[in-house]
């Protein structure tokens, strides 16, 4: 994609949506890398379900560690993987509390050290949270990446790096944010919705899908 295509591309993301916010639920810092760290493999709308009662509960590392496994998994049982992250969760609560002194780091390394936490995990931690200029690549951002020519690669942390070369200012901060929910949206996976697509004369998918068919009416009686 061209400089300018790239420019106006996210141009129109951002005037469709000036101010994108995730959809994951937290009220802090913590709470939040909680949620990213569960949604891995899971739905936002799954993940708030079932921590809205949690973090009701839970609000630092150290009341998660107090609250314990099995409490903890009773909570996160509807989220897939819930035992593995469990043990994760209470796991990065601990590390947090002997290293960081209850704090979450705004460092990419020193999130990613936490047991559970990604590269994916970290970026949007330090993206949301901290106002840092990354690009965490899900599998909706590295299918929107691919599909428009935007950023093509064969990983995610090459679509990452395409990303980060790529996404001018103003747009680097919620770059993240607009590919997510383009592709959570209006470019799907398994059938885009180009005919609603703001941004379809720019990218490189062909053919554009049509709009879906609409039933006959039934002819008068």
């Amino acid at each position: 994609m061209k400089k300018a295509d790239v420019f106006e591309f996210y141009r129109r993301l951002g005037e469709a949506n000036p101010h994108p916010e995730t959809e994951l639920e937290s009220g802090n810092v913590f709470q939040l890398l909680v949620a990213v760290v569960l949604s891995a493999q899971a739905t936002d709308a799954g993940v708030n379900k079932a921590t809205r009662a949690l973090f009701a509960e839970v609000g630092t590392p150290e009341q998660m560690v107090a609250l314990g496994l099995d409490a903890l998994k009773q909570h996160i049982r509807t989220i897939g993987l819930f035992n593995t992250k469990a043990k994760n969760v209470i796991a990065l609560s601990e590390a947090l509390v002997a290293d960081h002194d209850g704090m979450v780091p705004a460092d990419r390394a020193a999130l990613e050290a936490l047991p559970g936490v990604g590269r994916k995990t970290a970026n949007v931690v330090m993206n949301v949270a901290f106002g840092a200029e990354t690009f965490a690549v899900d599998t909706h951002i590295f299918r929107v990446g691919n599909r428009t020519g935007l950023a093509r690669g064969k990983t995610p942390l090459a679509v990452e790096r395409k990303l980060d070369a790529a996404t001018p200012q103003p747009f680097r901060l919620h770059a993240h944010h607009w590919l997510i929910l383009h592709g959570r949206y209006v470019c799907k996976a398994r059938r885009p919705e180009c005919w609603r697509c703001i941004v379809a004369d720019l990218c490189a998918f062909k053919p554009k899908t049509p709009p879906p068919k609409t039933a006959a009416s039934p002819p008068p009686a």
